[in-house]
This record gives C-alpha cells, structure tokens and sequence, in this order.
C-alpha cells in the first residue's frame, strides 16, 4: 500500500452475536468456550469473532470466505445496517457505533452507499429515476437530483438508455444502473456485497473492468465481498480472508499467495496462477549494476567498473533514478573506440525495452524468457525499480507454487 494513504476505515475487536442472550454468549466467547458450545447454551451465533483492521483511502479491500464465514455480516457491520454487539468501527476517525440515528442517517447520505447482488430496481420507473431514486428519498429537489444521476449513468455508459425502462436492459445493464444508483450519492465509501455474482462469467469480467476503470478515474474506498477467488486476485488491492467468523489474514495478493497464513487459506490458493497474480514490479530483483549518467563521467569510468565487478551488462539511470537504458561492455567499448560523443546513448542495447511494474507477470514471462539479458522495470514515472532474470522469474512460480 502506499505509504501517504491514511485509514478511512478502521475496526477494534469488532464482534456480533446473533440471539437472544448476546451478553451471555460474549462472556462465554472470552473465557474460551467453542462457539459449538456457546450455541448449545445459549442459543446464540457468532457472526463476526474479534475483527480488526484498516481499509485505506481509495483500495479496492475484498472480503472473501467460504459460505458462512461472515464476510456479508462484517460488511453490513461498517454502516450498520447490522447493530455490532462491541467493538469499534471508526470512519474517518468517528466511531459510527456510537453514532445517533440522525447521524449515522447522514453519514449514509453523506458518504456511504451500497450495491447489492439483486439489481433491486422498480420496474414503473425509468432508469433516470432509478438511478435518482436514493437522492429522491433523501428529499433532493427533482433537477438537482437528476443531474447527478444523469452524470452517474454516464459514468457507466448508459447515458443513451436514460429514458429506457428496466425490462428494455439486460442483466448487465440493469447491475449497471444499481451502480449508477450508488454512485449518485457521491459517496466517499462504496460497499458491494457480491454484486457481480449473478452475471455471467463474460459480463462480470466487464463489470470488473468497469470497476477498475471508475476507481482510476474517480478513487474512492470500495469494499467489495465475493465469494470468487479469481474476481478477488483481479480486483482487489489487498484481500481479507474470513473463517468462522474470524479474520485471519488480511494481505495484497501476492503477499496471500506467498505467505499463506493458515491451511484454510492455502486451499483458496493451491490452484491460483501465479502468473495472473503477481506483477513485473513484485519480481523485479535490484542486482544488476547501476551507473548514474551525469555530466563530467567518462565512459571509461563505467567500463572499469563492470570490468571490476565482473558485469557484461549495466543499467544507465539519471540522478533521479529514471532509467535511461541498459549497456553492455561490448556495446561501449564499440562506441568509445569509435569516439562517439555520446557513448552510453548510443550503446543501448536496442532490443531492450523496460516493462512497466504493474504489468501482469503473466504478460512478460515470453519477454523474459527469450531476452538475452535480464528485463529491466520501471514505474509509473519511468524509475528504475530492477530487473527480471530468467533464474529470477523461475524462483518466484517455484516459491509460489
């Protein structure tokens, strides 16, 4: 994660009984009965068992677990639309369990909206006043709130269908417009709770993608709770990983997939490729030499330096870690002999080209195996971040499988 994000979300020792003798149950839960035995005795569920965490400003966070594991309960939990039996639930630093009604009301309006798996639209309405619907209630005037729909339904493509009614849409548009329905609200919090899970395989993957691409072009904190490994390794920024109730790893999806806290978890992944999972950024290995280009440096000076460390290849970068290009000593060597007036520039080994850190591994593995030289990678700003060898990509897909 990066490191500047803050906490929009976050939870301490978060619980919820579900029965009739919840104060019961909790003291039973403390001094260390199964909750096979709480239930026996008191009737009573353990829904959420002790979850705490963070959800950062602007990641996409999944929770996802076996049916019964408590992932739907744990996200109702973060609007309370399900009471907590204790614990803290803090939004931006508020803990909205302590919250009156009035105020967690406006907390909803304000900055929290949801999108169920049923596309919940009323069949008498247009999808403009669908999509209006939750500013309707929330008694905004008719122009205003359907200019914030309309902009809504733009932002997921069905401005065309604005005046269409829902039987006229299909299953995709009509998920569509319950994301636009959410997303009029403004919300700085967007909760999903299996949305995707009635699509066919084809549409999900575009709602997916549709997801991903508003997130880019308007960041917001999404919590999303599938069931579906793969849409949570696609989607997800980190992942949380819920047994019973409890919480029992929260990572990226390399870091799940590397380090798996539990035998449960590893099951969710023994079958992942990793290909698909990790990025060229998260293999790329800072070992070859590096020779920063600035004014009053021979080339000459680079030479005996791959000369001393033993390297045919070096990557030349700026002051500022940009990459420039990758040399070799032949490469140099040529062009020194030659006097050229600019021999690292005109020594790059042309076949190079660098791959960004956030491409899929899955889409560099061909790149990397039939380069000659280890595959530099840069990021967004064109910083050297390292290399991937052959030997270094091997060890990766072995680590993790």
């Amino acid at each position: 994660m990066d490191e500047a994000k803050t906490a929009k979300l976050s939870l301490k020792d978060v619980f919820k009984v579900f029965g009739d003798r919840p104060e019961k149950a909790m003291t039973q839960l403390r001094s260390g009965k199964s909750k096979t035995e709480i239930h026996k005795d008191t009737g009573c569920t353990i829904g959420v068992d002790g979850a705490s965490f963070e959800i950062m400003d602007g990641e996409i966070f999944v929770i996802m677990g076996l049916s019964g594991s408590g992932k739907s309960t744990l996200l109702r939990l973060l609007n309370r639309l399900i009471e907590p039996t204790s614990g803290v639930i803090a939004v931006d630093g508020r803990d909205i369990t302590k919250m009156s009604k009035r105020e967690l009301i406006d907390l909803r309006r304000r900055d929290m909206s949801m999108v169920f798996q049923s596309f919940a639209l009323l069949p008498n309405r247009t999808v403009l006043n669908n999509a209006a619907f939750g500013l309707e209630v929330a008694g905004m005037a008719e122009a205003e709130r359907h200019e914030r729909a309309m902009k809504a339904l733009t932002a997921v493509g069905l401005e065309p269908y604005a005046q269409s009614m829902p039987e006229q849409l299909s299953g995709g548009m009509k998920q569509r417009v319950g994301l636009a329905r959410a997303l009029a609200n403004e919300p700085t919090i967007l909760l999903m709770d299996e949305a995707f899970s009635a699509l066919d395989p084809l549409i999900r993957t575009e709602m997916q993608d549709e997801l991903i691409r508003l997130q880019s072009e308007n960041s917001r904190t999404i919590i999303f709770v599938s069931h579906d490994l793969d849409e949570a390794m696609r989607i997800g920024d980190r992942i949380c990983i819920m047994q019973h109730g409890k919480v029992v790893q929260v990572g990226t999806p390399d870091e799940i997939v590397s380090k798996p806290a539990n035998d449960y978890v590893r099951s969710f992944f023994k079958n992942v490729d990793v290909s698909h999972v990790f990025s060229a950024g998260d293999v790329a290995r800072k070992t070859l030499l590096t020779i920063i280009d600035r004014q009053g440096v021979a080339a000459a000076s680079a030479l005996e330096q791959m000369e001393t460390t033993g390297r045919d290849i070096a990557v030349i970068v700026g002051r500022d870690r940009s990459y420039h290009g990758m040399i070799s000593q032949d490469s140099l060597i040529e062009k020194v002999k030659n006097k050229s007036p600019h021999p690292y520039r005109e020594a790059f080994l042309s076949d190079i080209v660098p791959i960004d850190a956030s491409e899929p591994l899955s889409n560099v593995l061909g790149r990397v195996a039939e380069s000659r030289w280890p595959v530099p990678v840069v990021d967004e700003k064109n910083r050297y971040v390292g290399a991937i060898s052959k030997s270094a990509l091997l060890e990766t897909l072995d680590r993790a499988g």
